[in-house]
């Protein structure tokens, strides 16, 4: 732990209150786009700031410099969608960007974050019964919120965990031994924090979602630079690489899906047949139990 973090700023998206997460989003952007990137000439005038200037970007997105400016300075009031678009096209936002200064400028989630998060009992029971594939729900802040046997074999037995320590950002930075289970534990920490920014920016007052990233940022340097680019996205699809202390590495393909609440994903990891991968995981779902009491929560080194 640092001695002397620095100041701690809500999950506003940036700030302590959302008008400063659009103000920060917009400059970060803003940031990283040098004029050649957007086809304007770059005379070789030294800057005084990296990427666009706000007239700049203005131009781009066809609005004045003095409308551009507020927005910039947080104030979305009466911002339309059009206006939205043109600055996401502007400033070459991903889908997910794009969203995000939505949620962001027009916020719709007001309200603190109250309810709780409760599964199905039929997805509970989809769970248990997708045999030899590891599979759990995450929720709101990235907490797991339900899993099947053999994910407990292959991420750990988080039934011995607090329900508040089932999280996969506290996992990814407060647990080295989930740093010695990602091969690319790097990439891992970017996806885990991008995913918490895009439901802060849909949640800019969830209080429960402020104390993690007032914890985490104290706690953990990597966790408070990685907050600080702003980079969002949803749940990544694609590979995910372990090396698990029973199997070895293990190449699986991660897979997200919706269910019936906004704030709830089914995740699963499957490998492809035959393959050592496939074996590994067979081993773990034979092993059962006694997999999850040798696996990551207990393989202290």
């Amino acid at each position: 732990m640092d001695e002397h973090p620095e100041p701690v700023r809500g999950p506003g998206a940036g700030g302590s209150h959302p008008r400063a997460g659009l103000s920060e989003f917009l400059r970060t952007r803003r940031a990283r786009l040098k004029p050649q990137d957007v086809g304007l000439p770059d005379f070789g005038r030294r800057r005084r700031v990296p990427g666009l200037r706000r007239e700049e970007l203005a131009q781009l997105a066809g609005v004045s410099v003095a409308y551009y400016t507020r927005l910039e300075q947080g104030d979305g009031r009466n911002v339309s969608t059009e206006i939205l678009d043109s600055i996401a096209r502007a400033l070459r936002l991903s889908d997910d960007e794009h969203a995000h200064l939505t949620h962001l400028a027009k916020p719709k989630n007001r309200k603190p974050v109250v309810r709780r998060q409760q599964v199905r009992g039929t997805l509970r029971t989809l769970l248990d019964a997708m045999e030899g594939v590891p599979a759990m729900v995450v929720g709101r802040r990235s907490d797991i919120l339900a899993w099947n046997r053999i994910a407990a074999a292959l991420f750990g037995d988080l039934a011995q965990l607090p329900a508040q320590e089932r999280n996969w950002a506290r996992l990814v930075f407060l647990r080295p031994e989930y740093r010695d289970l990602f091969v690319d534990w790097k990439q891992k920490a970017i996806d885990t924090v991008s995913q918490l920014r895009m439901y802060a920016g849909a949640h800019p007052n969830d209080p429960q979602l402020a104390a993690l990233v007032g914890e985490l940022s104290v706690r953990n340097e990597e966790f408070r630079q990685l907050w600080a680019t702003h980079n969002v996205q949803e749940r990544p699809h694609g590979t995910q690489r372990l090396r698990h202390p029973l199997v070895g590495e293990l190449d699986l393909r991660l897979e997200a899906f919706l269910t019936d609440d906004p704030d709830q994903t089914l995740l699963s990891y499957h490998a492809e047949p035959e393959s050592p991968s496939a074996e590994g995981l067979r081993l773990l779902a034979s092993w059962g139990a006694d997999a999850t009491r040798a696996g990551i929560d207990n393989s202290r080194r």
